[in-house]
């Protein structure tokens, strides 16, 4: 008779077929069973007809990555394991020894870093873009130009850029080009997250999303995605992300399946309780600026108005030139509700200062220091009282 350990292990009861929920089954695999030989060699998974390994897919995985696909109006998806793993796979799936990327000059800063070091000590240039300015991306495009990024709004500071047309300067480029490789555009879509504008009617050709923020929605989770329309492109990038081992858990995509449920609603309730705050500290003492897309004024104000039809949880406070950095410190110290850290689009609302000059590479138009604030699932006049009560200590 055979062991019980053995009997466990290769047990007989398979469930019935039929089981319906509203969640998804978490699926979890290293190893995928296949039922012969023929089976072994011949299975694909990069179109999604089967599986072959835990890390190439399982059911839950691509579950998410249609879902996904889906919400950025793209058709195909690779889930990775945080929004700068997706920065980095798309930068490594396009760019080689040689090649120049171009990069706005206000995008998140950790995609900035990792052109300066890693793309750096690989042969692969980079430069800065101002983003308003549809003409200089046009004079910095150059023969070895690749792969220009685009981010809307702008990290921290929250420009809006004029996406359409400089989708089109890329264009213009690759027209006048002849037997070089194509200027790619990849979209960081994480502050749109699908809602707010599609990334692919406004021309770009690859997007990417922090799912950390609006599709997790829980500040417990950490994972990227890159989506295209194009099934060359998409062959491209998965193998890349075959050939890095990239890969996420099934726990995690369970959560962000489940974080997809109440999207919507999250963001547009976060998209009317930011415009609200963002308004009334207009009016507050020691505020010179307000930085805002929705906000009449706000660089980009009126290509958000033609583009989109939401806006993320964010906004950012300019301080009059003459408040110190360390009273804009105090203030961030005196608040309750909102908490110091990084990241945004969870329940909880965030706030952090930046030293923008130090950042960028184009001049800095305000004088005054700058905080930006996420707002959270909290109620509004609560986080009001909390903004109103920490206001004197910028003046203390």
């Amino acid at each position: 008779m055979t062991e019980l350990a053995t009997q466990l292990i290769h047990h007989a009861y398979r469930p019935p077929e039929g089981f319906e929920a509203v969640a998804p089954g978490v699926h979890k695999a290293s190893t995928v069973i296949f039922p012969n030989v023929h089976a072994l060699r011949t299975r694909e998974w990069k179109d999604k007809s089967g599986y072959t390994y835990g890390l190439h897919g399982t059911p839950t995985t691509f579950i998410l990555e249609e879902r996904i696909a889906t919400l950025e109006g793209g058709r195909f998806c690779a889930l990775v394991p945080s929004g700068l793993s997706a920065v980095a796979l798309v930068d490594m799936a396009f760019l080689r020894q040689g090649d120049e990327l171009l990069i706005p000059d206000n995008a998140y800063g950790p995609n900035k870093a990792f052109a300066h070091v890693e793309l750096a000590a690989w042969g692969i240039t980079h430069r800065y873009y101002d983003p308003q300015n549809p003409a200089d991306l046009a004079d910095k495009i150059g023969p070895t130009t690749r792969l220009v990024w685009l981010e809307a709004p702008g990290s921290i500071t929250l420009e809006f850029p004029d996406l359409p047309a400089l989708v089109a300067v890329v264009q213009q480029a690759n027209t006048a080009r002849t037997g070089a490789r194509p200027i790619l555009t990849a979209l960081d879509n994480t502050w749109g997250a699908g809602i707010a504008f599609n990334a692919f009617q406004l021309g770009a050709d690859i997007s990417m999303q922090a799912l950390t923020k609006y599709p997790s929605g829980g500040a417990d989770v950490l994972m990227g995605s890159v989506v295209t329309r194009d099934e060359a492109l998409h062959q491209q990038v998965l193998m890349t992300h075959m050939r890095l081992g990239l890969g996420v858990s099934a726990n995690d995509t369970e959560l962000v399946l489940r974080g997809l449920n109440t999207m919507a609603l999250r963001y547009a309730a976060q998209d009317a309780a930011t415009r609200g705050l963002a308004r009334w500290m207009q009016g507050q003492p020691g505020v010179a600026k307000v930085l805002h897309p929705a906000l009449a004024g706000s660089p980009g104000h009126a290509v958000w108005q033609r583009d989109a039809k939401a806006a993320a949880c964010l906004f950012s406070v300019v301080f009059d030139s003459g408040i110190a950095p360390c009273q804009i410190d105090a203030f961030c110290d005196s608040l309750r509700l909102f908490k110091l850290g990084w990241s945004w689009a969870g329940p909880i609302s965030l706030c952090a200062p930046y030293d923008v000059p130090s950042i960028r590479t184009t001049p800095w138009p305000h004088a005054g220091g700058l905080v930006r604030f996420a707002v959270g699932l909290e109620a509004v006049d609560d986080l009001r009282a909390d903004l109103s009560q920490a206001l004197p200590a910028l003046s203390a």
